[in-house]
Order: C-alpha cells, then sequence, then structure tokens
C-alpha cells in the first residue's frame, strides 16, 4: 500500500506544469538536456521535480542555495534515471553543496590493512549514509572535457549512488534485466583491465585516469565518458559502450 502512495503522489508531482524559469537552466547548465528528444526531455523535467520535492539541499561553508543551483544538480541526477524504472536514489536524503572544492580529512585501508591518513581537496563525495557532497564550481564544469578524458562529477558521484543499491559499492549497480548479469562480469571486467593497461602506459583514453583506481570508481568515471564523450567510449570500448546502453537503456552516441 504505501509503495502504490508513493507511486501516485509522484505521478502527480511529475505531472505539475514545469516553471519556465527551471527549463531555462536546463537548457544552460545540462547540455545534455538540449540533445534529447522531446518525450524524454519532458520525462527528464518529471524527475526533476520529484527529485527536488523529495530530495533535501543545504549550501555548506556560507554557500547560499538556489533554483540555479538545485536544478542544475537534479537535472544532471536525473540522466541516470531515464527509460529505467526511477527509484530516485532511495538511501539518498540530502545533497550538501559547497561553493568550491572541499576539504577532507579521510582514513585510508591499503591492501596490506595499514591505515594511512589521507588529506585532499575534493571536487565530490557520495557517502552510503545518505549524502552526496558537491563543489558548486566543479558542477559548472559538467559536460566539459579535461584533457582527453570527459568529465561531470555530478553524474561521477550518482553513478556511486546507484552502484550502492544492493549495499556494496563495488562497480556493480543493481542489474534488473536478467540478460545483463551474465555479460556484466565479463565485459566489465575485461574493459577494466584495458583501462589499467592504458593508465600504466600512459595512453590516451576518453575515461579518467582516476578510474584505475578500482572498479567502483571505474564505473563512475565511465558513465561520466558514457554521457560526456559516448562516440570516443564506443570507438575505444565498444563492448563497454553496448553494456552500458543495456543497463541505462540509453543511446548518447545518437545525440552526440
Amino acid at each position: 500500500m504505501f509503495f502504490w502512495s508513493k507511486e501516485r503522489r509522484r505521478a502527480r508531482v511529475r505531472e505539475r506544469p514545469f516553471p519556465e524559469t527551471w527549463a531555462e537552466i536546463l537548457r544552460r547548465r545540462v547540455p545534455y538536456y538540449t540533445r534529447l528528444p522531446e518525450a524524454q526531455q519532458a520525462e527528464l523535467r518529471g524527475h526533476v521535480q520529484v527529485f527536488l520535492a523529495e530530495k533535501h539541499f543545504e549550501g555548506c561553508g556560507g554557500f547560499a542555495l538556489n533554483d540555479d543551483v538545485r536544478v542544475t544538480i537534479a537535472g544532471h541526477a536525473c540522466i541516470l534515471l531515464l527509460n529505467r524504472p526511477a527509484h530516485y536514489y532511495p538511501k539518498l536524503t540530502s545533497i550538501l553543496v559547497y561553493e568550491d572544492q572541499f576539504w577532507v580529512n579521510a582514513h585510508v585501508e591499503d591492501d596490506d590493512g595499514l591505515v594511512e591518513e589521507v588529506d585532499d581537496w575534493h571536487a565530490g563525495e557520495s557517502w552510503q549514509t545518505g549524502a552526496v557532497i558537491l563543489a558548486w564550481k566543479e558542477v559548472l564544469d559538467c559536460g566539459a572535457v579535461e584533457g582527453e578524458a570527459a568529465y561531470n562529477v555530478v553524474l561521477h558521484e550518482f553513478a556511486h549512488q546507484l552502484d550502492d543499491d544492493d549495499g556494496v559499492i563495488d562497480g556493480v549497480p543493481s542489474l534488473d534485466r536478467e540478460n545483463l548479469f551474465d555479460r556484466w562480469a565479463d565485459v566489465f571486467e575485461r574493459s577494466f583491465e584495458k583501462h589499467l593497461r592504458d593508465v600504466r602506459r600512459r595512453r590516451d583514453t576518453p575515461i579518467d585516469d582516476y578510474g584505475a583506481e578500482d572498479p567502483a570508481e571505474f564505473f563512475a568515471v565511465a558513465t561520466e565518458t558514457f554521457f560526456e564523450m559516448p562516440a570516443a567510449l564506443r570507438k575505444r570500448h565498444p563492448e563497454l559502450y553496448e553494456l552500458l546502453r543495456g543497463y541505462y537503456r540509453q543511446d548518447p552516441a545518437k545525440y552526440a
């Protein structure tokens, strides 16, 4: 009963008139939106309305939030929900936004079990405790190409949220299509190994080198590349492109 009640409420939210000021923000800040057919643009607008109704946004370090910030982030995040059952990142409750990169102090365990304290500036983080943290200045660079690799911090962090649907962030999101299970482990693992070789040999690749950290980061940066540089990904990693096309039920190369 609760499930159907939530779905009816979400359907009503999706049917609300979409403010023209919000549509202008999507056109200006979310390049992928402008390339979509009208039916998918309408679907994205509906998802944005639900996302904004259900998720809490908070400015950090004195950063003031406004519709530009909220709609831009929601627009990028909801790209990953198109054409699929939209669960709206069920574990996510809050999006925390800094004006610029934020300082993180963390304890990292290496393969030998040794724990090291690491300090670094971050553009974004995805937490399993229900939060995504983003730097607004980095969000404004979404859609840009850094060197030869794609860059979209919102897609990156929300890909981690999808990866966590099954409770483990390991580069394998919940796969709701049975024919993907057999192929995912094989294609994803071989693509990851190819990326490791590319990085070690300093070959140019559309997938950011950070994807060599581990399979979870590879899934996140591959998602960035799939939407931001689809033709390059399809050329360099054709099987990976097809795998992601099956998972996301989108074919971004058609709109490039």
